[in-house]
């Protein structure tokens, strides 16, 4: 247990020394493991999970789905997901805010990424709300906080992580996302409506659009419509495997793009580029949590922490409490992927031993961090949009956000209090 807590301390000394989260937890996992066992096996540790994490086949998902979302946003359906739902929601008060999460949502269900989903809607959603007199602090909050809907709504690169480290089936994860993602959508529609409520200036409503308009523009989201359909749809019904969805979602993706005339080589080229990068990060991040995560596990902590639990005979959803505060402790101050790989090999094999279901806890998981990515004084989606809106001030992000902030710690409560709202659709899976 000592060893383990150094490890942690250890650790967080480097993050605040502005090292690399990979770098710092492979570090610390490396060097506690030569510690407790002795060089050589630390050096073959580190081998060996570099290898089989570059050559492992369910990993082929992310890259999949990183590229799909990156032609997507070539092929500018982002625009039109955000100018479909301008024309039935704007003319409300807050409407545009509305229209900006709705569009969040059904871009999160092609891209997989939140930090994606704020920055491509901080280019798309800002000028109009801007347009229309919306204040800066409902403006910038509302594409930070619809941007969060990329990691929940599948796919997600978040759950393809947890489903690897928990051996959970990614498949099913998607669709236990389904059903929380549409409440947190309705959710967030609402804290916007509560705050032109308390302050009608903040959201003053836009022109109306009539049924002509509105129909034209519902004949040019069928892309996404399609796309999302046929990757999930086809990973529901048992038609192929996620990581299967995913190739088949990026080459659909592809050929969208190719259609609308969105690639040129050089596009193509810097599509590419960009996705390998992304990826490359990805995976130097998870090699070291894994490294770390050996370490962690070889020492007594995890038995320790589960006999701490289980010793005060605390009931099970307070132990799940608490270590929702844990992540929203944690992700206060560290990026979201960096949080999931550090603490779910500790909490899981908690969580599973209390008797809950591994699907409803990556969604608890998934949600938790969802409340971090928008929580000071990181919060990594904040400060995605502060720096495409350069003019708008991290403090008045920060103070138009708490009302998105309760309504994700509404849907969390939901989850726990209701568990089938994650579990109740992967039962029919194929």
């Amino acid at each position: 247990m000592t060893e383990a807590l150094i490890g942690f301390a250890a650790f967080l000394a480097l993050a605040f020394l502005r090292v690399p989260m990979a770098f710092a937890m492979g570090i610390v996992g490396f060097a506690g493991f030569a510690y407790k066992v002795n060089f050589n096996a630390a050096a073959s540790m580190l081998a060996q999970i570099t290898y089989e994490t570059g050559l492992a086949y369910t990993l082929s998902v992310i890259p999949l789905f990183i590229l799909m979302g990156n032609f997507v946003v070539r092929a500018r359906m982002s625009e039109e997901l955000y100018h479909a739902a301008y024309t039935f929601l704007g003319h409300r008060r807050g409407g545009l805010a509305m229209s900006t999460i709705v569009a969040c949502g059904g871009f999160g269900a092609i891209c997989g990424s939140s930090i994606a989903t704020a920055a491509t809607f901080s280019k798309v959603a800002y000028p109009s709300m801007r347009k229309y007199g919306y204040k800066d602090s409902l403006a910038a909050a509302a594409i930070a906080a619809g941007g969060t809907l990329g990691i929940l709504i599948p796919p997600s690169v978040i759950m393809v992580i947890y489903g690897i480290m928990t051996e959970t089936n990614i498949g099913k994860l998607f669709i236990a996302g389904i059903l929380p993602g549409i409440v947190c959508v309705v959710l967030l529609c609402l804290a916007v409506a509560w705050i032109t409520w308390r302050d009608p200036a903040a959201g003053p409503p836009a022109a109306r659009a009539g049924w002509p308009e509105r129909l034209e523009a519902l004949k040019h989201v069928w892309p996404v419509v399609l796309l999302f359909a046929g990757v999930i749809g086809g990973i529901y019904g048992g038609v192929f495997t996620a990581t299967e969805g995913a190739g088949i979602g990026a080459g659909s993706a592809f050929l969208f793009a190719l259609a609308r005339r969105a690639l040129s080589w050089r596009t193509l080229v810097e599509v590419l580029v960009e996705s390998a990068a992304t990826t490359s990060m990805i995976f130097m991040i998870l090699i070291g949590a894994l490294l770390f995560a050996n370490f962690i596990n070889y020492t007594t902590m995890p038995a320790d922490l589960k006999d701490f639990i289980t010793q005060f005979g605390a009931r099970p959803w307070m132990v799940v409490a608490a270590m929702c505060v844990v992540y929203v402790v944690l992700g206060s101050a560290m990026e979201e992927l960096s949080m999931i790989l550090l603490t779910v090999p500790l909490f899981f094999p908690v969580v599973t031993g209390l008797g809950y279901d591994p699907l409803w806890f990556g969604v608890v998981v998934v949600v938790v961090v969802q409340i971090g990515l928008i929580s000071p004084p990181v919060g990594m989606n904040i400060f995605v949009v502060r720096t495409l809106l350069r003019h708008i001030s991290i403090g008045t992000i920060f103070r138009g956000v708490w009302a998105f902030t309760a309504a994700q710690c509404v849907l969390l409560a939901l989850l726990i209090a209701i568990p089938d709202l994650a579990t109740y659709l992967p039962k029919f899976m194929k």
